[in-house]
This record gives structure tokens, sequence and C-alpha cells, in this order.
């Protein structure tokens, strides 16, 4: 079988795994989210945080209640790394400096899962299990829940209240994301990921039996319930350096496409569950339609500049090979790369590196369209309902009337929320990627010069800013500069966007119904997605082609 074949056969497996479970677990959120009903357990965690699940909130209250929490959880996780050295469980590592647990405690928190540190050679079970684990459930539980908000402020009417942010976080971790995982994990454990609680240890011979340092020394660990949650909650921090490119956490081709389906199947669920809620499953196809569409297209252009961009070592190779596991090869490598940054998931299981000057380029895109092609959970869908609202907007002003969605008009205010929404995570990029690039400090951090070593800058804050995670590699982040930069990125880029979305579902929520009438934009219709998907490539065209030139463009046509 020839390695396009595998990939295509690949991608066609994963299409059809994630269309068998779009409709069960579309419709599953759909109930968990309006069901008046709690669960004993659910009941016992309401009394342990003394929240009154009962209590419907506006958007200023839901707002605080999400940034209270996410503020405890990075001081948490801050100071649980601090103390590790005297833990139980450290295995002798040593606590985490200052810079780099602030850097990993703002990554953990805001779904980014940006990592400046050797996993292995840096954190012991306890703070790998009750800080970061935790944190990948927790924090995608937060996205979910902002998503939720918005889509009840287009579902509702005359009324400023979204829901209860408690229950919301509570029902999302507990009916969701715990029962998926827990099947996931035994998934992974059967595909050979392991998952114990086992201390450093020796691996045997890695070349053979006359050759001298060719053992390796790892750490055991609960690898397999990790990834699965890494995966299902799109955040990405790995158990090893090496990511889901380690055979610990990722290892053959079958626990790798298993991964690539947990990484957009809630995402592409949720398109389905915003349908049941609004009352139009046919709304939800539409914006189905323009995120399938978004991701097959990148999807092959990947696909498409690894296997035959390059010249005639790459046609003797098969294609672009280096950094790729031959475990996965091009095919494998190209899809998790495009799944992993078209979401807000960061974890690799290739050296993006090492990909094309195209295909880095992809990639790069990818996380600057914001991530919503189907994006993180829970951020891709509002992301994604925000550009439908910017997509209205300028349909509107093309046929002179007044925009439009789902009943709710989109005026002044609307649209300004969903301005300063999609200009915030561009301004923090290119703003930070500018200073990093004057400075000489920065600078020393790069292993390549030319638009190589300018796409390693680029990459970082895009990755950061837009909660992804995922690195480029060949940039030295643990420093001071870049652990405090990137750590801001990621928080400001998390939660600064927050606040426009719940603002919107607010002001959305107080609204009358709007009568359809002959003159009504049709949002159900493909019309409607193909003005979606070209709003969201003009939008990030027009934003990030000056950068993009500079960088990925550049090398790709020099090569």
């Amino acid at each position: 079988m020839s390695p396009v074949l595998a990939g295509v056969l690949q991608l066609l497996a994963l299409m059809v795994a994630l269309a068998l479970a779009y409709r069960p677990l579309g419709d599953h959120m759909a109930r968990v989210y309006s069901s008046p009903r709690h669960l004993r357990a659910e009941k016992w965690i309401y009394r342990v945080i003394g929240a009154d699940p009962a209590t419907e909130m506006r958007w200023p209250a839901y707002l605080r209640g999400v940034l209270a929490f996410s503020a405890v959880g990075v001081l948490f996780l801050y100071l649980l790394q601090r103390v590790q050295g005297g833990l139980p469980g450290s295995l002798g590592f040593a606590s985490i400096d200052p810079d780099q647990a602030f850097n990993t405690a703002a990554s953990f928190v805001s779904n980014t899962n940006w990592q400046s540190y050797y996993g292995e050679q840096a954190m012991g079970h306890v703070v790998q299990t009750g800080g970061l684990a935790v944190q990948n459930f927790l924090s995608a539980a937060v996205g979910m829940a902002v998503a939720v908000a918005l889509v009840r402020g287009f579902a509702r009417s005359r009324t400023g209240e979204l829901g209860n942010f408690w229950s919301d976080l509570v029902r999302g971790t507990v009916r969701i994301l715990l029962p998926i995982s827990v099947i996931g994990a035994l998934v992974l454990v059967a595909c050979g990921a392991i998952q114990n609680f086992a201390g450093i240890h020796e691996v045997g011979q890695f070349l053979n039996e006359h050759s001298s340092g060719g053992s390796q020394q790892w750490n055991g660990g609960a690898v397999a319930s990790q990834e699965v949650i890494k995966e299902l909650g799109t955040n990405g921090g790995g158990y090893f350096n090496a990511n889901a490119a380690h055979p610990f956490e990722n290892p053959n081709g079958i626990s790798n496409l298993f991964e690539i389906f947990l990484i957009l199947l809630i995402p592409f669920a949720m398109t389905r569950t915003f349908g049941r809620m609004v009352g139009s499953l046919r709304q939800g196809y539409a914006i189905l339609v323009a995120m399938l569409t978004i991701w097959l297209g990148f999807t092959a252009l990947m696909m498409w500049t690894e296997f035959h961009h390059g010249g005639p070592a790459f046609e003797i190779a098969g294609g672009a090979l280096e950094g790729k596991e031959t475990r996965f090869g091009i095919g494998g490598s190209s899809i998790f790369a495009v799944a992993t940054t078209l979401t807000s998931t960061g974890a690799v299981n290739s050296f993006l590196s090492s990909y094309t000057g195209f295909g880095g380029g992809i990639a790069l895109l990818g996380m600057q369209l914001g991530e919503i092609a189907p994006g993180g959970v829970g951020s891709g869908l509002y992301g994604m309902l925000i550009m439908a609202v910017i997509a209205v907007f300028l349909a509107g002003l093309m046929v002179g009337r007044t925009p439009e969605y789902l009943g709710k008009k989109i005026g002044g205010r609307q649209i300004k929320f969903a301005a300063c929404y999609i200009l915030i995570t561009p301004a923090l990029v290119l703003c930070f990627t500018a200073v990093a690039m004057a400075l000489p400090t920065p600078g020393h951090s790069m292993t390549n010069s030319g638009p190589h070593g300018f796409s390693e800058i680029l990459y970082a804050y895009t990755s950061g800013a837009n909660n992804n995670g995922s690195a480029f590699a060949g940039l030295n982040a643990d420093t001071q500069w870049f652990n405090t930069t990137i750590g801001l990125a990621m928080l400001l880029g998390r939660f600064v966007p927050m606040v426009f979305v719940l603002a919107l579902a607010g002001s959305l929520a107080e609204q009358s119904p709007v009568p359809e009438t002959a003159g009504t934009l049709r949002t159900e219709k493909p019309l409607f997605s193909g003005v979606l998907v070209g709003t969201i490539l003009i939008v990030a065209g027009l934003t990030y082609f000056p950068a993009l030139a500079l960088g990925p463009l550049a090398e790709g046509l020099a090569s």
C-alpha cells in the first residue's frame, strides 16, 4: 500500500468514526446542559463548593465565576509546583522555578498546555496527576460552559440570564468528560500506553547486546489517563517531552488514529448540541459544514505539501519524512498536525519545525484562524459563532438590511463585542512577536536564523495567545522572558475574549425575537456556510499575511 493511500484511508476511517459519534454525543451534551435534574454526586460537589445550581446568572456574574475559578486554579497549580520537592511521589524532582511555575500554571488553566520543560525530568506523580491532569478536565469544562452560555444567549429572549456557571462546570466534567475519559483510557492501555505510578527504571538495550550506553532510564506514570483527557479536552500537555510521538503515550497507528478522534470528537459534536439548544438542527449543520470544509481543506493541503513538495530526495523517501514518526508515517503525522493546530490541543506526534516551509505555514495559519475548525472544546463553537455574527453583519451590509442571526438583531453593540473578540488575539500575537524580534535577548533562544527563525518566534506567541500549546521546536522557551511573556499571552488570550463572548451572550438574551421575513438571510443554507468560510479566511488573511510572508511563505518559496 502506498503511503498516500494509507493516509487517505486513515482520513476516511476517522471521518466515519466521527460521523457515528456525532448524533449521540451531540444530543447527550444538549440534554446535560438543559436538564433540570442534578446527580447525587453533583449535589455533593455543590455543597462542598457552596454553590446553588438553581441560581440563574447574568453575564457579569457568570464571568466573575469563570475568572474567580480560574484564578484559584492558577494559584493552586503554581504553589503545587513550587513545593514539589517536599511532596511524596516527587521522585526526587526539585521544586519548579518561579517563572516556569507561573508559565505552567497559566498554561494548564488556560487550556493551552504549553510546556517549556521536559515532563519526565521535571514533574513528579503528584503534580502530573493532582495538578496538571485535574486542570485538563477543569479548563476544558470551563470552555464548554462559556460556549453553552453563548448558545443560551441566542436561544433565550427578554432575559439576561445565561444559566449557572457552577452547574455547567460540574455537569460538563461529571457527565461528559469523565465517562469518555474512563473508556478512552482503557482503549489506550489496550493499545499499549502505560498506566502506573512506578518510579525511574531502566529500559534495556536500544542498540545491541555488545553496545555500551544503549540503555535509557524512564519514569512510569498514569500516562493513559492523562493522555486521553489531554486529547479529549483539547489540552495537549504530554507526560513526556516527546508528547504524542513517545511510544508510552502513543504506541502505534491505532492509538494515533484514536487520539486524533478524541481531539475532534467534542468540538464537532457541539455543533449538534448548538442546533438542539436553539431549536434548529439545520443551524448546527451549517456551522458543521463550515468547520468540515476548512478542516478537510487544510488536511488535504498539509498532506499534499508533505508528500509531494520538494526535490528528488523527497521522491526517494516518499515525502518529507524528516521529523516524523515512522510508526505513523507522513499521512498519520499530517492528519494529527492539522487536527491539533485547528483545535486548541497542542499535542504533537511529529517535529513541526522539520515540516516543509508551506507545511509549517499551514499549521501556523490553522491557529491564526482562531482554532475554530472545529476548534477547542467549547472555544471552537463560541469562536465560530462569533465569526457567524461577523458574516451575518457583512451580508446585511451588502444587501442593505439590518443583520439578524437566529432571530436576534446584530446591532452596533453586538458587532463591537464581536470585533473586540477577533482583534484581541492578533494584537497579542503580533505585538509580542514584534517586541521579541526587536530585543536582543529573546533572539538568543532561536536555533535558526532567517525566515525559519522568525517562524519559531511567531509560532510560539501564536500558540500561546490562541491557547494551542504546540511548539514549532528549535526555540529555547525556558527563559524568564519567554516563560513570562508567553504566560501573559496565554492568560490574556484565554480570558479577555471570554469577556466579550459573555457580554455578547447577555445582550442577545435580553432581546425580543425578531420574526422571520422574506428578506431574512437563511443562515441554515449551504450559501451561508460558504459566506462564513470566506469571512474566516479573509479576516485571518488580512490580519496575518504580512507576518506569514516574512516566515513560512518566504521559506517555502525559497526552498
